[in-house]
């Protein structure tokens, strides 16, 4: 049984109301707790039956609510943290997008792309490169042996609370609650 991780470390960051963090607290719960269910009524169907191939499709959908969220709130911290002083990410970013400002300005647009989803920067594990993407929903649109590297919601109810339909400044809130040792220790991670 998967178990939801703590979050409230978070509550009183810059930029995030302690009632949208709570709020975002509690839909992730709901994926840990749907997670569970959905592993628990796989038990219970034959396989071959339009039950068991609709949970199966569901499963995907509540599994990566889970592990997206656990990203994102991983990913964040209330203390204004800088980038470490020798980020090995900033080296391969500044080497396959020219600069951290020209990868910055495009996560950042992906970010505010119309519609729901996330905004992600990947690592292929095949040859290290690096991309942005956009994943539509939770189960659609991953890059087949991507690793996220950095996570951000871009669903609705991540922002709308705080700043309605202003995706920007929300998108501007999180970038100053980015933990970039943690991004940095993903990335180095996949390097090994």
């Amino acid at each position: 049984m998967y178990e939801a991780k703590n979050y409230d470390h978070l509550i009183g960051t810059k930029g995030f109301s302690d009632a949208l963090l709570k709020n975002h607290f509690t839909l992730y719960q709901g994926y840990v707790t749907n997670t569970n269910k959905v592993t628990d009524l796989l038990k219970t169907v034959s396989s071959g039956t339009p039950e068991y191939a609709e949970l199966k499709r569901r499963f995907g959908w509540e599994y990566n609510g889970m592990r997206l969220h656990e990203l994102y709130f991983g990913n964040m911290t209330k203390e204004q943290n800088q980038p470490p002083e020798k980020p090995l990410l900033f080296d391969e970013i500044e080497k396959q997008f020219g600069s951290h400002e020209a990868w910055e300005a495009d996560f950042k647009a992906t970010g505010a792309m119309r519609g729901i989803g996330w905004a992600m920067l990947v690592m292929d594990t095949e040859n290290g490169r690096l991309h942005n993407v956009w994943v539509n929903e939770h189960d659609a649109g991953h890059l087949a042996g991507a690793k996220p590297l950095l996570v951000m919601d871009v669903f609705e109810h991540a922002f709308m609370l705080d700043y309605g339909l202003k995706r920007a400044d929300y998108i501007a809130a999180f970038w100053d609650a980015i933990d970039w040792d943690v991004v940095d220790g993903r990335f180095a991670l996949r390097q090994k």
